[in-house]
C-alpha cells in the first residue's frame, strides 16, 4: 500500500510539474509569437523600397536621357522582380530564415547602390568610362524588386509559423499594414537628411532594409515552428491585437498629419522623424505586458489542452458529434451546389472546402484562381502603376512641389487600407461577408476615383483620387494574402501567392506601356538643364492635363473589369465561406457543451 501510495505521489508530481512546464512554454512561446510579429512590423515599414519610385524617377529620367517609355520599362524591371518570388520559397528550403533575409539585405543593397551611382555620378555627357549601360540598369532594378519580395516571403512565413489558423489573418494584415508606410518613412528620414535631394532616396532604400534586417535579427533567431500552436486563450490575443491595431492608427494618423508637412528647418524634420521612430517602436510594449502578465491574469485556458481533468470522454463525444456534423454540412453543400441558379460556369470547378492545398498544376486549371487573378491584376496592379507615375503625374500638372504631400498622401491611405483589410476578423463584427466579398468591395471606389481624375484634373481631384487609389490597392494587397491562403491552401502559400502576384509585372509594363506612349504622344522635345553639372539635354518632357486624361480613362475601364471579376468570385466561393462559417459555429458549440 505504501508503495502504491509513493508511486501515485511521484505520478502526482510529475504531472504537475508538467503542466507548470506547459505554462512557462506558454508564456515564453507568446512572448516570442509577438517579438517576431513587431520584427515582422519593422521589417515591412522600411523594405517597401519601390513605394518612394516617384520621388526619384524624374531626376533618374533625366541622368540616363531616356524617355518616359524607357523609364517606365525600369518600374517594370522592378516589378518583375516578383515574378522570381519563388526563388525565395527555394531558398527557404535549404537556409535559414534568418540567412534568407540578411541575403535580401544584400541584394537591396547592392541593386540601390548601382542606382545610387547612376543618379549621383552618371549623366547624358558624362565620360564613357563612368556610364552604366541602359540594360545593366534594368538588370540592378530587377535584382532590387527580387529583394523587396524575399523580404515579403520571409514575413509570411514568420507570420505562418508563429500564429495559428484563428489569428493568422490578423497578423499577416497587420504586418503588411506596414509595407504600405514605406514611402511616407523614407519621406521624414529625406526631409531630415536632405530634403531637396532625390537621390537620397536611393542611398536610404540601399542602407534602412539591411539595418532593420539586423535589428530584427535577435527575434527572427527566437521564432520556432512549435509556436504556430499557441494554447493560450483566443481572446486574449484578439486584445493583444486590439492594441497593436490601436497603435498601428495613431502611427499611420501621425504620419498624414506630419508625413506631408514640408520644412525648411532641420531640426522640425528631426523632430518629426523621432517621433515616427518612438511610434514605431511602441509596439513591443504590447507583447512585452502581455506575455508577463499572461499567467498571472488569466491562466490556463479551461478550453485547452492543459485542462488535463479526464478530458477523453467529452473529447470523445465532441469529436463524433463534430465528425457528423461536418457530413451534414458537406451534404448540404453538395445540395446547394447543385441546385445553384447561378449556371453553368459558377458551377464548374468552384470550391467546395476552404484551406485545401492546390498544386501549382491544380492551381493553372482552377477557374476561381483566374478570376482572382484578374481581379488583382485589374485592380491592386493598376493602383501600383499609378504609383510608380505619380512623379510625372505632377510634374505634368504643374504640381512638382506637391509631389511629397501626394506621396505621403498615397502611403498612408495605403496603409489605413491595408489595416482595414483584418476588418472580416475583428472580433464582435456585425457584417458577415465571405472575404473574397470584402475584396470585391474594395475595388469599388478604385474606377470611380480614376474618371474623377479624367474629368478634373485639378490640386483636390488629384488628391482625393490618390488617396482612394491608395486606400483600395492597400486593401487588396494585404487581404490577398489571406484569400490565397484560405482559397487555395495555406501550405502552398510560398508557391501560389507568387503565381499570383506574377500579374504586377505582366501589369506594370502593359499599364505603365499605354501611360508613356499617351505622355510620349502628347509631349515635346525641351531643353532641360541638370542644375548638378550644368550639363543642358533635350528630352520629351509633357505639360498640362492631356498628358494623362487618355490614361486615366483607360485605367478606369480596367478596374471595372477587376471590380466584375472579384464579383463573380465572391459569388462561386460565398458558400464555401458558409459553411467554413457553419462549421466553426458547430465546433464552438461542441467546446461550450463539453
Amino acid at each position: 500500500m505504501m508503495g502504491t501510495k509513493t508511486m501515485d505521489d511521484d505520478e502526482g508530481r510529475r504531472r504537475r510539474r508538467s503542466i507548470k512546464e506547459d505554462d512557462d512554454d506558454d508564456d515564453g512561446g507568446a512572448w516570442r509569437r509577438w517579438s517576431v510579429l513587431v520584427a515582422t512590423v519593422w521589417i515591412q515599414a522600411l523594405t517597401g523600397t519601390n513605394f518612394d519610385f516617384s520621388a526619384y524617377s524624374s531626376a533618374l529620367k533625366s541622368s540616363l536621357g531616356v524617355s518616359q517609355e524607357a523609364l517606365n520599362y525600369l518600374a517594370t524591371a522592378s516589378d518583375m522582380g516578383k515574378a522570381l518570388g519563388w526563388s525565395s520559397g527555394l531558398a527557404l528550403l535549404y537556409m535559414p530564415l534568418h540567412a534568407v533575409l540578411l541575403l535580401s539585405a544584400a541584394l537591396g543593397l547592392a541593386a540601390y547602390a548601382a542606382q545610387y551611382y547612376c543618379l549621383v555620378f552618371v549623366s547624358p555627357a558624362a565620360a564613357a568610362a563612368l556610364a552604366i549601360p541602359y540594360p545593366l540598369v534594368f538588370l540592378v532594378c530587377l535584382v532590387a524588386g527580387c529583394s523587396i519580395c524575399w523580404f515579403n516571403t520571409v514575413c509570411f512565413v514568420l507570420c505562418i509559423r508563429s500564429f495559428s489558423a484563428s489569428n493568422r489573418s490578423l497578423a499577416l494584415s497587420l504586418s503588411i499594414s506596414f509595407n504600405g508606410l514605406s514611402a511616407a518613412f523614407y519621406t521624414l528620414f529625406a526631409n531630415a537628411l536632405s530634403p531637396f535631394s532625390p537621390s537620397i532616396y536611393l542611398l536610404l532604400n540601399a542602407i534602412l532594409p539591411l539595418a532593420v534586417s539586423i535589428l530584427a535579427l535577435p527575434a527572427i533567431l527566437l521564432c520556432h515552428k512549435s509556436d504556430s500552436q499557441p494554447r493560450s486563450a483566443p481572446w486574449h490575443d484578439k486584445r493583444v491585437f486590439l492594441g497593436l491595431y490601436i497603435l498601428a492608427s495613431i502611427t499611420g494618423v501621425y504620419l498624414v498629419v506630419f508625413g506631408s508637412f514640408t520644412t525648411t528647418s532641420s531640426s522640425a524634420a528631426w523632430v518629426i522623424l523621432t517621433g515616427a521612430m518612438v511610434l514605431l517602436a511602441l509596439p513591443l510594449i504590447i507583447p512585452a505586458c502581455a506575455s508577463c502578465s499572461y499567467l498571472d491574469t488569466f491562466g490556463p485556458d479551461p478550453a485547452s489542452p492543459l485542462n488535463h481533468d479526464d478530458p477523453h470522454k467529452p473529447l470523445l463525444v465532441s469529436n463524433n458529434n463534430q465528425t457528423e456534423s461536418d457530413g451534414m454540412l458537406q451534404k448540404t453543400m453538395e445540395h446547394q451546389l447543385h441546385s445553384s441558379s447561378c449556371g453553368t460556369m459558377l458551377d464548374k470547378g468552384r470550391l467546395v472546402v476552404l484551406g485545401e492545398e492546390h498544386s501549382a498544376k491544380k492551381l493553372i486549371w482552377s477557374v476561381d484562381f483566374w478570376l482572382y487573378y484578374t481581379a488583382y491584376f485589374c485592380g491592386a496592379t493598376v493602383g501600383l502603376v499609378y504609383s510608380n507615375n505619380l512623379g510625372q503625374i505632377a510634374q505634368s500638372l504643374h504640381q512638382q512641389s506637391q509631389l511629397t504631400m501626394l506621396l505621403a498622401v498615397y502611403s498612408s491611405c495605403s496603409f489605413f487600407g491595408r489595416l482595414l483589410s483584418a476588418l472580416p476578423d475583428l472580433p464582435g463584427r456585425k457584417v458577415s461577408l465571405a472575404r473574397t466579398g470584402w475584396l470585391a468591395g474594395a475595388l469599388v471606389p478604385m474606377p470611380m476615383a480614376f474618371l474623377l481624375m479624367w474629368k478634373q484634373q485639378d490640386v483636390s481631384s488629384l488628391v482625393a483620387g490618390t488617396a482612394i487609389v491608395g486606400l483600395s490597392s492597400g486593401f487588396i494587397f494585404a487581404a490577398a494574402v489571406s484569400v490565397t491562403s484560405e482559397l487555395f491552401g495555406p501550405n502552398s502559400i510560398g508557391v501560389n501567392h507568387n503565381i499570383l502576384i506574377t500579374n504586377i509585372p505582366l501589369g506594370s509594363l502593359l499599364y505603365g506601356q499605354i501611360a508613356a506612349m499617351v505622355y510620349d504622344a502628347n509631349g515635346q522635345r525641351m531643353t532641360v538643364k541638370d542644375n548638378r553639372t550644368g550639363i543642358v539635354d533635350t528630352m520629351v518632357v509633357c505639360m498640362g492635363a492631356k498628358c494623362y486624361s487618355t490614361t486615366f480613362f483607360v485605367w478606369a475601364c480596367i478596374t471595372l473589369l477587376g471590380l466584375a471579376s472579384s464579383i463573380v468570385l465572391f459569388i462561386r466561393t460565398k458558400p464555401a465561406y458558409a459553411t467554413a462559417a457553419s462549421r466553426s459555429s458547430c465546433k464552438n458549440l461542441h467546446q461550450d457543451c463539453s
